[in-house]
């Protein structure tokens, strides 16, 4: 390492202890000069000492001595600093580790800035400095979180971080058969989706969380918006028009999203499914706005405060995901039986719970064996499928007025897709021969 290189890590180095030594500065910006044991300059002077240590350990002639001349510095540097701040909140009569973990990681993203990643470093100062920031808001929300919120809140991120990574990627049962994985991160989509939604109600409050919620979940499944919302209409934790407005929401995103897809993958597809999707979506979402403001005397009045009483139950969901994995496998087998003139067969069975995939596989089959109006049709075919599934799910899991409002949705989806197809077709598209 050159000179220039070693100036500009140690500079590093003293900005990590001066962005460290900022926030535990101001934090005890009204104490008396003399009476904390770490302040601005203390904490800066610590990550540059960090970086100081790391650099005498680069020099070293073996690694045995570059290892126990780093391990011998920060273990001075760790006693002298605890016992400091030991006798600093005796002194003051708290009780805290926050300050002396700080500095101990003051130090090491020194030395770590001079032998390590520097911009490793940096991220992990400006991270820790924030967690350090917002003590106030942590404890906050530690005081609101009920017990179901943390259960769910682990439950997911046990399903995401420490099962999905051991289930095997592989198809059990031929081409045609189940992908574990596929079924679990269906499971997943769902209870996040689900978890969203609440989150969003919990911060923004019913209407705004709700309608938050749903957009954002259907940027990745409208699918699970629908059934999240089902089961709280059924449940009666808000209002069922204002959770069908929430779904006309995520399908308006579902059917850009399918947009923007094939525009990604093959845009020789856009003159025949854009206009068919972009006026099924313009009525979803003038449906969504006419039910939030025009509809509300016909619920009473106010929406339900936020009674949502639990993020997701667990097997539910897994049910249901093992229900969507099934319809995939079974629309992958009819694919694969019937070949290319099977493709608007496949295309709807597919579709009854996934969208995307067929986009995907139908761009691919563009010019061969499909033509191009061949597979735009069987991409429209697969979101008519979809928004049918939504509505049967409506019916079955949400029933009442949450499946009126969403069957009214539906069918007006399907006659503003359809007379976008034929404005398509009758401005000059041409059916390749």
């Amino acid at each position: 390492m050159n000179v220039d290189q070693l100036l500009y890590r140690l500079a590093l180095a003293l900005g990590i202890g001066l962005l460290v030594g900022l926030e535990r500065g101001w934090k005890t910006r009204d104490m008396q000069p003399g009476s904390r044991a770490a302040g601005v300059r203390t904490f800066t002077l610590c990550g540059l000492l960090g970086g100081i240590v790391a650099a005498l350990a680069q020099a070293m002639a073996s690694p045995v001595a570059a290892g126990l001349v780093l391990g011998f510095g920060f273990a001075v540097y760790a006693a002298i600093f605890a016992l400091l701040e030991r006798d600093a909140d005796r002194a003051a009569g708290s009780y805290s580790a926050t300050t002396i973990i700080a500095g101990l990681l003051t130090f090491m993203l020194g030395a770590f800035a001079v032998i390590g990643d520097m911009r490793i470093a940096a991220a992990v100062a400006v991270a820790a400095t924030g967690i350090l920031a917002i003590r106030s808001e942590i404890h906050g929300w530690i005081s609101r979180i009920t017990w179901p919120e943390l259960r769910s809140a682990l439950v997911l991120l046990a399903m995401t971080f420490i099962i999905l990574p051991i289930i095997p990627d592989t198809t059990v049962g031929g081409a045609n058969g189940v992908n574990p994985r596929e079924v679990w991160l269906i499971a997943i989509v769902l209870a996040g989706v689900s978890f969203l939604g609440y989150a969003a109600v919990k911060v923004l409050g019913s209407e705004r969380g709700i309608l938050f919620g749903a957009l954002a979940g259907g940027l990745v499944s409208s699918t699970a918006v629908t059934v999240t919302s089902a089961r709280r209409a059924t449940a009666g934790e808000t209002a069922p028009r204002l959770l069908a407005a929430g779904v006309a929401l995520a399908t308006v995103v579902s059917f850009l999203r399918v947009i923007a897809v094939a525009a990604a993958l093959q845009p020789i597809l856009l003159p025949l499914i854009a206009p068919a999707l972009v006026f099924a979506a313009v009525v979803a979402a003038g449906y969504a706005v006419v039910t939030i403001y025009w509809r509300g005397a016909a619920d009473g009045g106010q929406v339900l405060p936020g009674a949502f009483s639990n993020p997701f139950s667990f097997w539910p969901v897994v049910g249901f995901a093992v229900l969507l994995g099934a319809v995939i496998v079974a629309g992958r087998f009819i694919a694969e039986t019937f070949g290319a003139g099977g493709a608007f067969i496949g295309a709807a069975a597919i579709g009854l719970a996934d969208v995307d995939t067929v986009t995907v596989a139908m761009s691919r089959l563009v010019p061969a064996p499909l033509s191009t109006f061949s597979a735009s049709m069987a991409i429209l075919v697969a979101v008519a499928s979809n928004t049918a599934s939504k509505l049967a799910l409506a019916i079955a899991l949400g029933r009442g007025r949450f499946a009126t409002e969403v069957a009214a949705m539906t069918v007006l989806c399907w006659i503003a897709g359809a007379l976008g197809l034929w404005a398509a077709v009758a401005v000059g598209y041409s059916v390749p021969h």
